[in-house]
């Protein structure tokens, strides 16, 4: 405890980590209010049905990542996810079309290029989200819920809540430049963790007053996500360190090279990208059983039973393959290689040229099975937790997307809050090791 007093004292010691912190503090404050003011000419008490939808399901996954805002039919009903979505189309693309590639090559100036043209998108995705929006918001809700009617209503709704969109991504990117952390990955924790007292609540008085099992059970449901999380921790962090041996050169009087650096290659280098591209896929049966037929009808039930068999070993298996996917094409092997060879480095022990590019390529591979096999055991981890009557809301939080995100935020932040205080000649957050945390974009950053 002791400890812990000191380090916040030094943190408010440096003033431009305070500052920085201060900021964060007031932005996410501004978001989080937001998620409270209601779209004009909607009537805030009547949206009992809206919630009861987004208690669970994709849209109750949604309604989390947007901090109950989808729920509350505010001006960020649609949260950060149309940037995110961006984004990855964006990412993709530069995987596939030599413009973006280019852009990718360019530096700082393509780097705003594609920023530029992800916020383009980011309109785009919203102005075709926020009609489907409304169309269900009408068909939850009473019509007495609306005070405005007609072209008036959708027009207005619909340029709101694209500004609403717009300014939670402005939030976002002024918390990377002025705050501490990720902004967009920030956001999109706070808005899980907003879901957390509500849901561990709701879990309490349900095993107190309705499941059973009183305080002890509750107990061990806390010990059991404690446990989670911690080896959720592990599967971010975990690295395999691959060492790499650099030439000696002498130019003049000087002397270069002739030490040993190591690459650190993570065991799960795909982050939370293949959950959310299995769970995209496994909601393509719901989508199919709009056709009312007995095939896709049979289909329909079986796969939208989260607790379901079926369901979670197809959505095991599809996090697997994503896995490999995703993981192939962000880590380039003949880069790396080409990297080292320019530099004068080596792996001891394995040629320069195809034969490091091999030996990555089997040392990538070879990592990345365990790590896919815990993050497919992550995602479905909800599903043993609903089983073992855990509520649905509470559920959640004991893997899939909103863990990941989770603790994957907190170790960037806490990261960047420990470089500060070393930077000063501080002692870090932790008396032994440094806290890890993940570099990247903000879609590599979720």
């Amino acid at each position: 405890m002791k400890g812990l007093i000191e380090t916040l004292k030094n943190i408010y010691k440096i003033e431009d980590l305070r500052n920085r912190i201060f900021t964060t503090i007031g932005f996410v404050l501004i978001y989080r209010l937001g998620a409270h003011i209601v779209l004009p000419g909607v009537d805030p008490m009547q949206l009992a049905n809206l919630k009861a939808q987004t208690s669970e399901g994709i849209l109750g996954l949604l309604n989390m990542f947007s901090g109950g805002a989808f729920a509350n039919a505010s001006i960020f009903a649609l949260g950060i996810m149309p940037y995110i979505s961006a984004s990855i189309i964006i990412q993709l693309l530069g995987m596939a079309i030599p413009y973006f590639q280019r852009l990718q090559r360019e530096g700082e100036s393509g780097r705003k290029k594609i920023n530029q043209i992800t916020r383009y998108l980011t309109v785009l995705i919203t102005a075709g989200q926020a009609p489907g929006y409304l169309a269900n918001l009408k068909a939850q809700i009473p019509a007495s819920a609306f005070v405005m009617e007609g072209s008036l209503f959708w027009i207005s709704s619909v340029v709101i809540l694209i500004a609403g969109t717009m300014f939670v991504m402005w939030l976002g990117e002024k918390i990377t430049d002025k705050g501490i952390g990720n902004g967009i990955s920030l956001l999109i924790m706070i808005g899980i963790i907003a879901r957390l007292p509500f849901s561990l609540f709701a879990e309490f008085i349900s095993r107190i007053e309705e499941q059973g099992g009183g305080l002890v059970a509750f107990l061990i449901e806390i010990i059991f996500l404690f446990f989670v999380f911690a080896a959720t921790i592990l599967l971010v962090q975990g690295t395999r360190r691959i060492p790499v041996q650099y030439a000696k050169r002498i130019v003049g009087n000087k002397q270069y090279g002739g030490v040993r650096q190591y690459i650190p290659l993570k065991i799960n280098a795909a982050g939370v990208m293949p959950i959310i591209f299995a769970q995209a896929l496994m909601f393509i049966p719901l989508m199919l059983s709009s056709f009312n037929t007995e095939t896709t009808t049979g289909i329909a039930s079986a796969f939208s039973d989260m607790t379901g068999f079926w369901y979670n070993l197809t959505f095991g298996l599809l996090v697997v393959l994503f896995t490999y996917f995703y993981t192939a094409i962000t880590i380039n092997p003949t880069q790396m290689a080409d990297d080292m060879k320019k530099n004068g480095g080596f792996i001891p022990g394995v040629k320069p040229g195809k034969k490091t590019v091999d030996y990555l390529d089997a040392v990538m591979s070879r990592i990345t099975l365990p790590g896919s096999l815990f993050l497919a055991l992550v995602a479905i981890m909800p599903a043993f937790a609903m089983i073992a009557g855990v509520n649905n809301q509470f559920a959640q939080f004991f893997g899939g997307t909103s863990l990941l995100i989770l603790v994957g935020v907190v170790l960037d932040t806490l990261q960047q809050i420990e470089s500060h205080l070393l930077m000063r000649h501080y002692d870090g957050l932790m008396k032994t090791g440094r806290i890890k945390g993940r570099t990247g974009s903000a879609v590599s950053s979720i």
